[in-house]
């Protein structure tokens, strides 16, 4: 092996001080030489899918040692998501991507590490994580804590995290159902550690994490309960040593060719729409350019081969069980192109090593869900940069739709409308000031989507937001509209009764209203005070890029 980065602090005389602080954590003398791996962990006692973490961090540490090299933990913050919901807290989501890229960056250059393994689960801990991968460009392997369990009921029944949760609390104030059934929803949502059941965010990241090569095969679904959860963290401790000695980093593996398959797999299973803002922010870092217009050209030509929670039945231990991310690659075995991965073998040798696949949960191109995949991007005078939908959670009925606007400067707003029954059949609720600037931070809006659902409005109210989904989200809701309202955007100018179009097979979003009365509208806005003027998220505000960009920090 040729020079290692940690020799900048191991070796010569004038590196004695250096190596007296390292024997001064415990390091040996004759352990010096070996390849220092950082393991960057997102343990937390906060969130259900990292509660797990301190076992597999053990078997990280002994697949390192194993493998000849000298491990480090040290910790990264997480954020859960569903805790942080419908509060100031959410506010803090989407911009701690940013802050755990930049806290691996500086903890692997100031150490001087070799290389890294990055164990994460949830929503914006595993996309930052990938973004210092890609960033620092030096062996990084990524271990993701993997899914929990679903709840078990009578008569089969299983719960999940949205459905029993955020849609129930729904039900329960509408009297579909009691008090006593809201509170088994509540006892049986989270039964086990681990990321939520159903492909939210996390999953799908973790599966994308897989399909790029930037984790080991079956990383992205075994549950987090499993033994194969421990067999994968202590092959990857041993595998990144290799990965040190042969000098393989990441932005050999995150090519073009990494991605499209990334965006085929994440549409062929109706994924959550934040990758699209997660893949856009890994890319940059990874120097490869790649448009928002992509997303929707692959979409047209890759049909949706799963239903998956929540928009469908299926759950991430029957995904797994039916073959997992190489199964799916081997359904999509004629649009996949190949490309090495950290693992060794290359996504074409994946796909020749699957020996079977359950069709029942991941069709065949033959016989998709729906002939498309599960992401869309819209456009339209509403949204001239661009807006998501998971139209994989769309029923056909509302794939086109004319609604009248009833327009919310929060998410707390629009809230409060739906919980006392003003928002009815015809609506399309507009969510504004929500985005990267305006939010500031791009708030995700599970609890008004699900609401919308467990009202019964699914089929009749549609919603829109310059903010972001959960990965639990479904129905018609359209986030990411770009401009955002706190950059003048056509959102902020959309008045109460105001005729709104969707049409998703047509990909437009429109507001009826002529050129010249949105002209005196422009004319007459006037840019609101910020929400938050101090702190991380006032400097956060003041660099974020647009939803269509991946909502970056410019440099």
């Amino acid at each position: 092996m040729s020079a290692k980065r940690s020799d900048a602090i191991t070796k010569g005389f004038e590196r004695t001080p250096h190596r007296a602080l390292l024997k001064g954590t415990g390091v040996p003398a004759d352990q010096m030489d070996r390849p220092f791996i950082g393991i960057a962990t997102s343990f937390t006692d906060l969130i259900p899918g990292h509660t797990g973490m301190r076992d597999l961090e053990r078997f990280i540490e002994k697949g390192v040692h194993t493998g000849g090299g000298y491990s480090f933990l040290f910790g990264i913050p997480g954020v859960c998501d569903g805790i942080a919901m419908g509060h100031k807290g959410m506010h803090y989501s989407l911009p701690t991507r940013e802050l755990i890229a930049d806290m691996i960056e500086s903890v692997a250059e100031a150490h001087r590490l070799d290389g890294l393994v990055l164990l994460t689960n949830c929503d914006k801990i595993t996309p930052g994580m990938l973004m210092a991968a890609a960033r620092l460009d030096i062996p990084c392997l990524v271990v993701t804590a993997g899914p929990m369990m679903t709840g078990s009921g009578q008569k089969g029944r299983r719960f999940s995290f949205v459905t029993d949760t955020f849609e129930a609390m729904a039900q329960y104030k509408a009297g579909v159902i009691d008090e006593k059934e809201l509170m088994v929803c509540e006892d049986q949502a989270c039964p086990t550690a681990g990321s939520c059941q159903g492909l939210f965010t996390a999953n799908t990241m973790a599966i994308l994490t897989e399909t790029l090569g930037m984790s080991l095969v079956r990383c992205g679904t075994a549950l987090a309960v499993s033994s194969l959860k421990r067999r994968i963290a202590f092959a990857s401790g041993e595998r990144i040593v290799q990965l040190v000695r042969e000098g393989i980093t990441p932005r050999q593996i995150l090519t073009r060719e990494a991605f499209e398959n990334a965006i085929r797999v994440d549409l062929a299973l109706g994924g959550s729409s934040n990758t699209v803002l997660h893949l856009l922010s890994i890319a940059r870092e990874a120097g490869v350019d790649l448009p928002l217009e992509d997303f929707d050209r692959l979409s047209r030509e890759t049909p949706q081969l799963a239903s998956m929670n929540p928009g469908g039945k299926h759950f991430m231990e029957d995904l797994d069980a039916a073959g997992g991310v190489p199964a799916v690659l081997y359904q999509l075995r004629d649009r996949i192109l190949d490309n090495p991965t950290l693992t060794g073998p290359t996504v074409k040798e994946i796909v020749a090593s699957v020996a079977q696949v359950d069709e029942e949960v991941i069709q065949p191109i033959s016989s998709p869900v729906r002939p498309e995949g599960g992401i869309a991007i819209l456009k339209g005078n509403l949204a001239p940069d661009g807006a998501v939908v998971k139209q994989s959670g769309v029923s056909e009925k509302m794939m086109n739709f004319e609604g009248r606007a009833r327009c919310f400067d929060s998410e707390e707003g629009a809230m409060q409308a739906l919980m006392n029954g003003q928002v009815v059949a015809g609506d399309i609720v507009v969510i504004r000031y929500e985005g990267p600037k305006g939010g500031p931070g791009m708030r995700e809006m599970l609890a008004p989507t699900a609401t919308l659902m467990g009202l019964g409005l699914g089929e009749s109210v549609a919603l829109i937001t310059d903010g972001r989904f959960s990965g639990g989200t479904r129905g018609p809701c359209i986030g990411h509209i770009s401009p955002e309202a706190a950059e003048g955007g056509p959102i902020a100018l959309i008045e109460d009764g105001d005729a709104i179009i969707l049409d998703i097979p047509n990909r437009r979003l429109e507001l009826k209203v002529d050129e010249a009365a949105l002209e005196q509208r422009r004319a007459a806005w006037r840019k609101p005070e910020p929400k938050i003027k101090s702190g991380w998220l006032a400097r956060y505000a003041a660099v974020v890029t647009s939803a269509n960009t991946g909502a970056i920090c410019k440099a």
